[in-house]
């Protein structure tokens, strides 16, 4: 399994050219699959960031599958429902390495990025919980800070409509493009960032 792609430029280069103030946001689209509802009793077993640029150029992907944590266990709520996914299963099996070793190496890769990261999810109180207790857990860091953009609510606002009408049923065709959302994390990572994307340059473009 991939676990790391590659950057354009070091962030510290960007540094270098005016400081934070300069440097421009890199949109972090992350998938996560889990084993339960919560971590901790419940384990993190994959995950994928994809880092798009506004212009939704890819600069970087990240991938891992990762070791469940000692004294955790699957929800049965949550293992009935891999049952229907055994491709997905099958897949953030493979290649398992241990948290601290993961999250150490996707946070050195955050910090790598050309630009300023945000956390790009949907719904981002689910991927960015686990993310964020991971990373402080295993690496004591919180390079997102407390920060997360919402898909679902930069489209509630977009369409200024109630939050129940921003659902994949409610939303424009032409916000997807033709990708995959298999419940592999990588694949998700990049349907759903490349959804924000589109989001993004449509509102800017009316905005214009």
């Amino acid at each position: 399994m991939s676990r790391t792609g590659s950057n354009c430029r070091q962030r510290g280069e960007q540094m270098g050219k005016g400081g934070v103030g300069s440097l421009a946001e890199i949109y972090v689209s992350t998938d996560i699959e889990a084993d339960g509802p919560i971590p901790g009793p419940h384990s993190m077993l994959s995950f994928a960031s994809v880092a798009y640029g506004a212009d939704k150029t890819i600069v970087g992907t990240y991938a891992a599958n990762l070791q469940t944590l000692p004294g955790s266990s699957p929800h049965p709520v949550t293992e009935e429902w891999w049952k229907g996914f055994p491709e997905a299963w099958a897949a953030c099996r493979e290649d398992v390495r241990a948290p601290e070793q993961v999250m150490s190496e996707y946070a050195a890769w955050l910090e790598r990025l050309p630009g300023r990261a945000v956390f790009v999810g949907w719904p981002a109180s689910w991927d960015f919980m686990w993310i964020y207790w991971y990373l402080v857990r295993f690496t004591g860091m919180r390079p997102f800070r407390e920060n997360a953009l919402d898909i679902r609510s930069y489209a509630m606002g977009m369409r200024k409509t109630e939050f129940r009408m921003t659902s994949r049923t409610y939303l424009p065709k032409r916000w997807f493009d033709e990708l995959a959302h298999t419940h592999v994390a990588l694949d998700d990572a990049l349907e759903q960032g490349a959804v924000f994307c589109n989001m993004l340059a449509e509102n800017r473009r009316s905005g214009a």
